[in-house]
């Protein structure tokens, strides 16, 4: 074998790989594959208490949830109910302050 022959060899390998490396970003772009529906869970807020730990609330199917989370683990801290749709809350509620994250931590706590 002459050089030519092993430098086309290796350049036809590094293409080739290249391809197969270009098909995986695009499978993995468009969601083919994926399972369930992708607004099954949904982050609703997020407030950090540290560097490295934090609170949020995640809204899955008929529930939210209010987890601790630190790079070790992630505890339920408590469950709410299931949060009305957008625009839903100021109509039923009038008088009632904009429900932020703060206010849903401070009535989880209360309620705990």
């Amino acid at each position: 074998m002459s050089e030519a022959d092993v430098l086309r060899i290796i350049v036809t390998l590094v293409f080739i790989l290249m391809v197969i490396l270009a098909g995986a970003w695009a499978l993995r772009r468009s969601g083919f594959g994926r399972s369930g529906d992708p607004q099954q869970l949904r982050v609703v807020a997020s407030q950090s208490l540290g560097p490295r730990a934090s609170v949020t609330i995640v809204e899955v199917e008929d529930a939210r949830l209010v987890l601790g989370v630190t790079p070790q683990q992630i505890n339920l801290l408590h469950t709410l109910p299931p949060g009305a749709p957008a625009g839903q809350e100021s109509s039923t509620q009038p008088d009632a302050r904009p429900a932020g994250f703060t206010a849903a931590l401070s009535r989880a706590l209360r309620q705990r």
